[in-house]
Formats: C-alpha cells, sequence, structure tokens
C-alpha cells in the first residue's frame, strides 16, 4: 500500500488511508439510513392520509391525483424505508429521485422559490442518485442477502 486512495490519488498524509479505510463502508451506510429514515419522515404525514396531495398533485398535472397522491405518499414512505434498510436499495432511490426532481421543480418553477426553496430537495437527490447509482453498500440487506437490482 502507497497510501493512494481507491481511486489512485496519492494522500497527502498517508496514515490517513487506514482511517479512511476503517470508516468508509460505516460512513456509506449511515449517509443511507439518514436519507431513508428522513424520506419516511417527511412521508409519515402523507401516508397516514395517502389522499391529502390530491388536489396539489393535479395541480401540478399529475391527473388523476386520487392514482398519484397514494403513489407519492406510499414511495415517499415505503420507499424510505427500504433504502434504509439497504434493500432493494436502487430501486427505492431512483423512485425517491425522480419524487426529489418533482420537488425541484414544484418549489423552483411552480412556486417560484428558486434555490433557497429547492435547496434541501437538491441535497437529497444528490443523496438518493448516489445510492439509485452505486446500490446499498457492505452494510446494507442487498449485501446480506447476496442479490442487488
Amino acid at each position: 500500500m502507497n497510501g493512494s486512495t481507491s481511486y489512485g490519488t496519492r494522500l497527502i498524509i498517508p496514515p490517513l488511508r487506514r482511517v479512511y479505510a476503517a470508516f468508509g463502508d460505516l460512513t456509506f451506510a449511515l449517509m443511507r439510513g439518514i436519507a431513508g429514515v428522513a424520506l419516511m419522515v417527511h412521508g409519515y404525514g402523507k401516508v397516514t392520509d395517502p389522499f391529502a396531495a390530491v388536489g396539489m398533485v393535479e395541480s401540478l398535472g399529475f391527473v388523476p391525483g386520487t392514482f398519484w397522491s397514494p403513489l407519492l405518499s406510499f414511495s415517499e414512505f415505503f420507499g424510505g424505508l427500504l433504502l434504509a434498510l439497504g434493500l432493494l436499495t436502487r430501486p427505492a432511490a431512483v423512485a425517491a429521485s425522480v419524487i426529489l426532481l418533482v420537488t425541484i421543480y414544484y418549489h423552483w418553477i411552480f412556486k417560484d422559490q428558486g434555490w433557497s426553496g429547492s435547496e434541501k430537495s437538491i441535497l437529497w437527490v444528490g443523496m438518493t442518485l448516489f445510492f439509485a447509482v452505486h446500490g446499498g453498500g457492505r452494510f446494507s440487506v442487498d449485501r446480506r442477502i447476496g442479490k442487488e437490482f
């Protein structure tokens, strides 16, 4: 080992390689857990009343709202659960990413809030797209069962 990172870049302080190696998988799981639990918390109010957002989703052009509102509700809450567990990580992350891209549109364009209204969703979609590409990681149910989407 020559003090390089997993990308082949040499570290300025080579002994840090051990620190990065020791905490890399843990921080990967922590970020996945935070993203998933945050989606669950955000979706909990929707899943307890899945038809509450009918008017909002129809105002965005998602008709019929009686179909899209519950889909949004269950995708957000249960997709967050799947993401937190690392089970079917990639499909859950793709579904969350689609929802978040719509929320970016909703806040930036529809409500004309620009960056300030969309910032949280932009950061969040960065996380979900990361897991859509990289999967659940070492400490995921996907890895435990030996199959990933």
